[in-house]
């Protein structure tokens, strides 16, 4: 001790070293200003003090906001810390820039141009920065600066898209040039159809023809609908449409996948004549493509492909004649529901669209069923006929004869038969090639052969043949297309005759496993029958090829056995879309395509199928049903429960005769379902009931009881829909159904163990009390035995239930104060000795919040107002002092809801 008293005493004042504290600096940096600080920072050497400074820099603004020059200065620093040489001080910056332009645009008075000069041209010149990160940071600040519209048109014009342009140039660097072009096109819907056809849309189309990047060209493609979209129909098809058929066939399967996912979007740029003609059997070339992940991304915008063949004002619909159309209609698609009559047929009527067409071709001698005769075999026969070589028919049947020959027999059975005439082919001779290129000697006018009429040249009984019907749509016919050229000089096609269609059916006998090739088999074996009726030979050729396909087991609804109008009801021949993409979409419940394409193409199919349904119309519903029964029948959960959720979509399309036959069988059948399926329908089980007939609809409620028992009894939200599905369907049903069948259901949820479905049901009893309210029987009923089973419970929440329901009542309006008073109140006055706080709680709100406002209770003649008064002065005694303070005072909120919930919070 004493040794080091004397070193210390031999040390001098100079020789004492003072080590500096952390809090020395933080003094030190508070003394300076925010402006000191900044320029401190800044040209600091520690990379995560310029971090910081980037960091802080909204915050530094806000500090100077009142100087306009400081924040001026503030801005110029900016400038100064963009160029710095580190990336991640770069890439901070640029994070901080959105949100200083959002404080600059709010104190644009005080900050003049700001942006434009000091921070937009830092976001464009990182946009071509060597660092990726910088880069990336750049393009989202400069999206969200685009979204936010802080970025003024001609900055647009002049100083960001010049930069972007050059940098998609073909000397650019190639990831550089990939990133710029997804900028360009997301942002061509922000900057409009103007700047994008002057500056965006000469670059786009170049850059989709780039041989050396496919990472471009699949950018060009996964954006090609958003392009169409703001360029227009006209420029899609002069200068896009091209380009684009270019990447559908590109050598890399990515950009081909990613042409099939913009693919509708595409089609709704375009005319109705181009998506016929040419987009169809461009898509069916995808399709077909050699990539699974193609054909994947093809049938999952197959659905969506088609609902653009329908026009926003190409479908009317209504659900029961009489009713009045959702939206107008329009020929040029297809013979829709209409509601306007054309030669005294109403198109629209149930059952009846066939008939209608029939008055329409009459009308106008088959000038608009005609009307894509010569598209058609252009968009359709191109795939088929290369994939299919066997179908050698040079048949043509987009005929307005032969669109006659397949509507007929989907009409309505009921109706009187017409006359054979109007079941032939054709009795008029027309100029159309697509008529002259029909081969069928059945096809021939009748003004050529006047000594045969057309009854004696075709037997009755092949008025309705399979033939006629089943024969092959023009998408599966190898068409000579110079026939329809020529069609005008030449009288008709070459007719197989039955050794050809013989030898046809024995070389695909070998290949019959195929259903592709069966069908062919069917449809040749039909053609044989009708061509040689008269002859012994059939018999023994007819029995060799039904036997071949019997012992393949062939239960295929194409019988030739039986021409009865139900079998020809089946057919899924229309001409609302092309047959083609109607046979790709019914052939996603394939077995065979889960495995070759993607395992949930079924989910997928049903998916679409309300928009094809809405698409084709009601009048071509059978097209579409054994492929809805089929998906509802599907073994994946998955698919039904897409269908469940769906329905009654599906019946507002189809209206209220098909969804009794067809719909309803399905919808109970999903009643029965899994917990996952049965909310589909549970959660819109309003909507469909709605639209079903009174009796039918009074059937369900039977059935309503089911909904309570559940796979997993914790699935309290299934019960909590219920209870509000119920409340809709209230006024579905009579007061008496509703006391008889709801009445049950509602007091069971109000017992329930979750306090948010217990909430929902005290809205259901509440409603029901209206409902039945005009009826003082049901009335006195109801409330009685509602005071039974909640006022006099030996449970607290059930009481208290009571109690919110008498609240809701009030606030409602649900019965008139003398019935309330009469059946209610004097229930409700008792709980006021409640052993329970929570009650005498809620007691003392629904008191003071609902009674005591009502001027009818406030009367000095009421009977009931002294009762109140001293029920009320009760609960201000209260030993509890929430129940006082509630009984004394007028709580701040009135909000019933607000309130209960604030009890059943802790009651759960």
């Amino acid at each position: 001790t004493t040794t080091t008293s004397l070193l210390l005493d031999t040390l001098s004042e100079s020789d004492i070293i003072i080590i500096p504290s952390a809090l020395d600096f933080v003094s030190q940096d508070e003394m300076l200003t925010p402006l000191g600080r900044l320029d401190k920072y800044v040209a600091s050497e520690n990379i995560f003090n310029r971090q910081m400074v980037a960091r802080s820099l909204l915050d530094t603004l806000k500090a100077v906001n009142e100087d306009e020059r400081d924040c001026i200065t503030v801005l110029e620093r900016v400038g100064r810390l963009a160029d710095d040489s580190e990336p991640t001080v770069r890439a901070e910056l640029m994070e901080q820039v959105p949100h200083i332009a959002i404080f600059c645009q709010e104190n644009r008075p005080s900050i003049p141009f700001a942006f434009s000069k000091y921070l937009l041209p830092i976001v464009v010149r990182y946009l071509a920065d060597q660092n990726n990160q910088v880069r990336k940071t750049s393009q989202a600040a400069l999206l969200v600066l685009l979204e936010q519209e802080l970025i003024e048109r001609g900055d647009i014009e002049t100083l960001v898209c010049p930069v972007l342009v050059e940098l998609t140039a073909p000397d650019s660097n190639d990831d550089v040039k990939t990133e710029a072009m997804a900028i360009i096109c997301k942002m061509a819907p922000m900057v409009g159809k103007d700047i994008t056809e002057r500056l965006f849309l000469p670059r786009f189309c170049e850059m989709c023809c780039d041989c050396r990047m496919f990472h471009v060209r699949k950018v060009c493609a996964a954006n090609f609908g958003d392009i169409c979209s703001v360029v227009g129909g006209e420029a899609t098809e002069e200068l896009l449409l091209p380009r684009f058929f270019q990447l559908c066939s590109d050598n890399v399967w990515g950009v081909r996948k990613a042409c099939a996912e913009c693919f509708m979007t595409v089609s709704s740029s375009t005319s109705q004549e181009v998506r016929r003609t040419k987009l169809s059997s461009l898509f069916i070339s995808l399709i077909s493509d050699p990539s699974r992940w193609v054909r994947q991304a093809a049938f999952q915008s197959l659905g969506q492909f088609i609902s653009t063949f329908a026009s926003p004002n190409s479908v009317g619909q209504y659900f029961r004649e009489g009713e009045d159309c959702i939206s107008t209609g329009d020929l040029g698609v297809g013979v829709l529901c209409r509601t306007e009559e054309v030669g005294g047929v109403d198109v629209a009527e149930e059952g009846g669209g066939e008939q209608a067409a029939e008055a329409l071709m009459d009308a106008s001698d088959g000038g608009p069923c005609c009307e894509y005769a010569d598209i058609v075999p252009e968009c359709l026969c191109g795939e088929k006929s290369k994939k299919e070589p066997s179908s050698l028919t040079p048949d043509s049947s987009d005929t307005a004869g032969a669109r006659q020959q397949e509507e007929a027999p989907s009409g309505d059975t009921e109706n009187e038969p017409q006359p054979p005439e109007k079941h032939t082919i054709s009795n008029k001779k027309d100029d159309s090639p697509a008529d002259t290129s029909e081969p069928s000697s059945l096809s021939e006018p009748a003004e050529d052969s006047p000594s045969v009429s057309p009854r004696d040249s075709i037997p009755e009984q092949e008025l309705y043949n399979s033939f006629h019907f089943w024969r092959m749509p023009i998408a599966e016919m190898d068409l000579d297309m110079e026939l329809l050229h020529q069609g005008k000089t030449k009288a008709s096609a070459p007719v197989l005759d039955r050794k050809q269609l013989e030898e046809l059916i024995e070389n695909l006998e070998p290949h019959i496993d195929d259903p592709d090739v069966k069908a062919q088999v069917d449809v040749l074996t039909a053609a044989l029958r009708a061509t040689t009726m008269d002859s012994h030979l059939e018999d023994a050729f007819l029995d060799r090829t039904s036997t071949l396909q019997m012992s393949h087991g062939d239960d295929s609804e194409l019988s030739d056995s039986s021409f009865s109008p139900e079998d020809e009801k089946k057919s899924k021949h229309q001409d609302v879309i092309p047959q083609a993409l109607l046979d790709q979409y019914l052939s996603m419940t394939d077995p065979s395509r889960a495995q070759t394409v993607d395992m949930e193409i079924a989910k997928h199919c049903a998916y679409s199928l309300p928009g094809v349904a809405m698409t084709l119309g009601r009048q071509n519903w059978h097209c579409l049903r054994d492929t809805y029964e089929t998906l509802a029948s599907d073994m994946q959960w998955k698919v039904r429960r897409t269908l469940a959720f769906s329905i009654h979509e599906l019946a507002l399309i189809l209206g209220d005769q098909l969804t009794a036959a067809d719909l309803v069988p399905i919808f109970n059948s999903f009643l029965k379902d899994l917990d996952e399926v049965r909310v589909g329908v549970l959660k819109h089980l309003y909507d469909f009931l709605k639209l079903l007939h009174q009796e039918t609809r009074r059937k369900y409620l039977y059935q309503l009881q089911e909904f309570l028992v559940t796979d997993n009894s914790r699935n309290w939200r299934f019960r909590s829909e219920l209870a509000e599905q119920l409340v809709l369907l209230l006024e579905l049903y009579s007061g008496q159904d509703v006391y008889d069948y709801l009445r049950p259901l509602s007091f069971s949820l109000c017992t329930d163990r979750v306090s948010s479905v217990r909430w929902t049901s005290y809205k259901l009893v509440s409603e029901i009390i209206r409902k039945v309210a005009s009826c003082q029987v049901l009335l006195a009923d109801f409330l009685s035995e509602l005071v039974e089973k909640f006022c006099h419970s030996h449970k607290w929440s059930g009481r208290q239930a009571f109690t919110f329901v008498c609240q809701l009542v009030i606030e409602d309006d649900c019965v008139s104060l003398e019935q309330f008073s009469e059946h209610l109140l004097a229930p409700l006055l008792q709980l006021a000795s409640d052993p329970v706080a929570n009650v005498r709680v809620l007691l003392a709100k629904t008191i003071r919040q609902s009674l005591m406002e009502r001027e009818y209770f406030l009367h000095s003649a009421n009977s009931h107002q002294e009762a109140l008064e001293q029920t009320l002065v009760a609960l201000q005694m209260d030993l509890d002092k929430d129940v006082k303070y509630f009984a004394s005072v007028h709580p701040g909120s009135t909000r019933i809801s607000e309130d209960a919930m604030s009890t059943t919070s802790s009651t759960y």
